[in-house]
Parts: C-alpha cells; structure tokens; sequence
C-alpha cells in the first residue's frame, strides 16, 4: 500500500493524458465514440456517488475525475466533424445494456450493488471504443487510456483494505484501458486484418 495522497498524482497524470486526447480531437486527428464518452461522464460520476456514500475515501476521487474528463472530451468533439465516429446498431445496443446497468442502481438503492452495476454498465459502454481500437487504432489516441491505467493502478495501490466498494471500479478501469491501449499501439487488429487479406489474395492467385 502507498500513501493515499498518491491518488492526486495519478489524477494529474490522468488529466495530462486526457488533455492531449482532447488536443487531438479539436484536430480531428482522433474520433471519440460519443456513445462510450457519454456513458463514460454519466456512469463515473454515480460511482463517485456511491463511493462517497461507502465511505471509500480518497480513492473516489478516480471517479470523479474519469466522470468529468469525458465531458471535456464530448464538448470538443463538436469543433469538427472529422471528430465524430459514426455510430452503428452495435454502438446503440452497447448503451442499451449499460443503461441497464443504471436502471439497476435506481431500483436497488443498495450502495455495493449499485457499484457493481455501475462497473458492469461501465464496461459496456467501453466496448465500442475497445472494437473501434482494436479495428481501426489510428482514429484513437492512446495516450489518454496509458494514463488512465496508471491513475486506476495508483488508486488500487492507495486502498488499504481490497473491498468491493474500494477495488471494484478501479479494477475494471484498469483492465478495460490495458485492453484499448494495447490494441492502439500494436495495432494488432489492422495487422490481423492485413494478413488476413494477403492470405485471400494469395490463395485467389493459386
């Protein structure tokens, strides 16, 4: 376990990183699935609700940075249109089932299920922007989800007790951002893509 003012140094990495993907959507370098980063601001700012209510400390702070980051990152994506992704039926079915997630949280009025709601309404509202990595990485940045990992790794090394309400959020958090930047800086998906298209091409000229 770390000091818990750690956490105000992984916020900072955290909003460094969110700031150049915000530089590099008023560019129109990087197109936001505004499907995920809508449920990205709604989703974390009730988990820093129900955190605040269980008492978690200063590792809800997390929650409230990844719930405001998001709506920076939505407002700007309206300065181009290069900076919109479209969105599809998958994207539309993703937000469906994570407002599930908070229909959960409005019935239950429990604080550990809700969070747990929370957590599973959040990763699928990530889901679109994990595909959209894996299958086209240039249209995000990554730099964004390397802090975010750091920031959620630094809030789970601040707990001093691995509860539910403490770890839960934060762990997804962690997972769902070591999936998407991996799949930004390898680009395994376009090489995948790519070598499965000279296979086929390759196998039409036999």
């Amino acid at each position: 376990m770390i000091d818990p003012h750690f956490v105000f140094l992984g916020a900072f990495i955290s909003v460094g990183g969110a700031a150049i993907y915000v530089r590099d959507t008023w560019r129109g370098s990087t197109a936001p699935n505004r499907v995920t980063w809508t449920l990205w601001a709604i989703e974390p700012l009730l988990a820093f609700a129900v955190e605040r209510q269980a008492h978690v400390g200063l590792a809800s702070i997390m929650a409230l940075v990844l719930g405001v980051v998001p709506i920076v990152v939505l407002a700007v994506s309206f300065h181009d249109h290069a900076s919109v992704w479209k969105v599809g039926w998958f994207d539309v079915s993703c937000a469906a089932v994570s407002l599930g997630g908070l229909v959960v949280w409005l019935a239950v009025n429990q604080a550990t299920v809700a969070l747990v709601a929370f957590v599973a309404a959040d990763a699928v509202a990530g889901i679109p922007t994990v595909r959209k990595s894996f299958r086209e990485p240039d249209s995000e940045s990554s730099w964004s989800f390397l802090s975010g990992l750091i920031f959620a790794g630094i809030t789970l090394l601040t707990l001093k007790h691995l509860t539910t309400a403490g770890a839960l959020f934060a762990f997804s958090v962690l997972v769902m951002n070591i999936f998407i930047w991996l799949f930004i800086v390898t680009k395994v998906g376009t090489r995948m893509k790519a070598n499965r298209l000279s296979s086929w091409k390759g196998a039409a000229s036999s």
